[in-house]
């Protein structure tokens, strides 16, 4: 109990390193409103650079990957066990936050930091990734930055283009100083059966800690998801005054898709199913529109999310027929586009537990709560490795300028990944 003690001790004395940390990374994309740190742009770069000049601070050693993951290790007595990997992402949406994903790397560093403080030597490695390109809106792919040290990019990505410039992720990846070749053809950055484990803090993207009054969340599982980016709907653009019955109306077609999946996410959700619907873009043609005008084209995104894979193989399903259903109603064309997905993120119960223990010992209230997102520990746990996330309580979401994270709770979800990272690699 006293060596836990002096734990919670020895992380509440890397307040001050924790708020510089936030303060220089607020640095990086500072927009109006928020930040903006798109996906291998200058200003992630400059995060990356922030994180690394902290870790070399602090002694650890700092390295660069193919994919410009940054690599930030605390050596173990025995560097032929398998490592403990922490980590997070360091990009944003447009306009979004600055704990949304750096939370994780400050904590992470903040863990190791406080267990230097004390003496303390790993059995094995512990490091922290700074990981790039978590954030799925900008090259319409997911987890990239994680995919690509694992060796699991899906085929194609590196020929996607980022939505604000056009050019593609290979050429960003170079630009970011590294080696999109080497992505295609040496192997991968990292050995997913050869690491022990994959952490993640992360604030929540839902007030439910805000709601309940306690600060730290035990991540129960990350949800995975199907993505269709870019749904075309053709009909024909005729005059206000046409009848309906000779319409062929591309906008109702859409909205009578989105309607027929809401109408199956409210049963699912009454049947105590937790997912999620979300039609991100939904629009007419802007050159086109118009007052009297019925619609000839409609456009939207779509992302489904559960738990479960057979639940989201149901709601593809459902969407499918629905897309069918609507086709035919309304005498119109659906073109899909492009489909992406996302294995479910399941959460080792050992790890979960130990957390578990480790918060009971410090005294820190904390919940089970499931993610409502996605996150780069659901592309660890996909490829085969013992993954577990802890959640810092935050009023206003995440995705946003007014993200809400005290840095008391980050630090008390720092204590417990640091009091279990010395339970589980700086005994003996």
């Amino acid at each position: 109990m006293e060596a836990v003690s002096a734990i919670g001790t020895a992380v509440r004395a890397q307040r001050g390193p924790v708020e510089a940390l936030f303060a220089e990374l607020a640095r990086c994309g500072r927009t109006d409103p928020g930040f903006t740190r798109a996906s291998y742009s200058p200003e992630e770069s400059a995060a990356h650079a922030v994180v690394a000049r902290c870790a070399d601070a602090l002694g650890l050693s700092v390295r660069r990957d193919a994919a410009a993951n940054t690599a930030m290790t605390w050596p173990g007595r025995d560097r032929s066990l398998p490592p403990i990997l922490i980590g997070s992402h360091l990009d944003t949406v447009a306009h979004g936050g600055n704990f949304d994903g750096a939370a994780g790397v400050v904590a992470g560093l903040a863990a190791v930091a406080a267990l230097r403080a004390l003496g303390l030597t790993p059995a094995r490695d512990i490091t922290v990734m700074g990981i790039r390109a978590e954030e799925s809106v900008w090259f319409q792919v997911s987890y990239i930055g994680s995919r690509a040290a694992l060796g699991t990019l899906p085929d194609g990505a590196l020929d996607a283009v980022r939505i604000d410039d056009g050019q593609t992720l290979a050429a960003h990846i170079a630009r970011a100083g590294g080696d999109p070749d080497a992505l295609r053809l040496s192997p991968p950055a990292l050995d997913a059966a050869a690491i022990h484990a994959f952490l993640e803090v992360h604030i929540e993207q839902a007030p439910s800690l805000v709601e309940a009054g306690i600060p730290v969340g035990l991540c129960t599982g990350i949800p995975g998801n199907v993505r269709y980016p870019d749904v075309r709907i053709r009909g024909r653009y005729d005059h206000v005054g046409t009848p309906r019955r000779f319409r062929r109306d591309a906008a109702m077609a859409g909205a009578e898709i989105a309607l027929a999946l809401d109408r199956v996410w409210a049963e699912r959700e009454a049947a105590g199913c937790p997912m999620a619907v979300t039609f991100g873009r939904f629009h007419t043609d802007a050159a086109a529109h118009g007052l009297t005008t019925v619609p000839g084209e409609f456009r939207f995104s779509l992302d489904m999310r559960a738990y479960a894979a057979g639940v989201l193989a149901e709601m593809e399903a459902a969407f499918l027929d629905a897309v069918a259903a609507a086709a035919e109603r309304r005498g119109v064309t659906v073109v899909l586009g492009p489909r992406a997905e996302a294995g479910v993120g399941a959460v080792s119960p050992r790890i979960r537990d130990g957390l578990a223990a480790a918060a009971g010992a410090l005294g820190i209230a904390t919940r089970p709560l499931g993610s409502p997102a996605s996150h780069d520990a659901a592309a660890f746990a996909k490829a085969g490795v013992p993954m577990a996330m802890l959640f810092v309580r935050n009023a206003n979401g995440s995705h946003n300028p007014d993200e809400a994270m005290a840095i008391d709770d980050l630090l008390d979800a720092t204590a417990i990944l640091a009091a279990w990272l010395a339970a589980e690699a700086c005994h003996g």
